[in-house]
């Protein structure tokens, strides 16, 4: 699976984490940043790696910040995607077979590592279960 990860200053030693944790599940990472814990601000990074997802060349995007709530709302912006902010190992299991979330949103400040690498390998390993769901997902989009 490709995936796409980018943070802000507060998911930054997560993000350090969860990217050599996802190449030891054999995925491929690209690093939209930042690189090091200055302060920065997170819309600098969501966008970029929203945009690969929208040009196809990342299946996922994993997004962290220390609420989750700024990387998730503003992720939310583009219309092909749905991003789900997830504090639990079955909530990203359940943002991706009923909501068919293509980007996963950690609140850094608040979880464990452990759980998020939980967290990280529910969202990617759980399938969409389409039918009923994907009926909800085309009204979505507003515009």
């Amino acid at each position: 699976m490709k995936i796409a990860i980018g943070s802000d200053h507060a998911g930054f030693g997560l993000k350090e984490i969860l990217i050599p944790f996802l190449k030891q599940l054999d995925h491929e990472v690209k690093d939209i940043g930042p690189f090091n814990s200055d302060s920065v601000d997170y819309p600098d990074y969501v966008h970029p790696v929203v945009n690969e997802l929208i040009s196809k060349n990342f299946s996922f995007g994993i997004l962290i910040c220390g609420s989750a709530n700024g990387v998730a709302i503003t992720a939310n912006k583009y219309k092909e995607i749905r991003a789900a902010l997830c504090w639990r190992p079955d909530i990203a299991e359940i943002v991706r077979k009923h909501n068919d979330a293509n980007v996963l949103c950690i609140p850094a400040r608040f979880i464990s590592v452990e759980d998020a690498k939980s967290i990280v390998e529910n969202f990617i390993q759980t399938k969409f279960e389409g039918g009923r769901h994907q009926k909800r997902i085309d009204k979505m989009n507003c515009i």
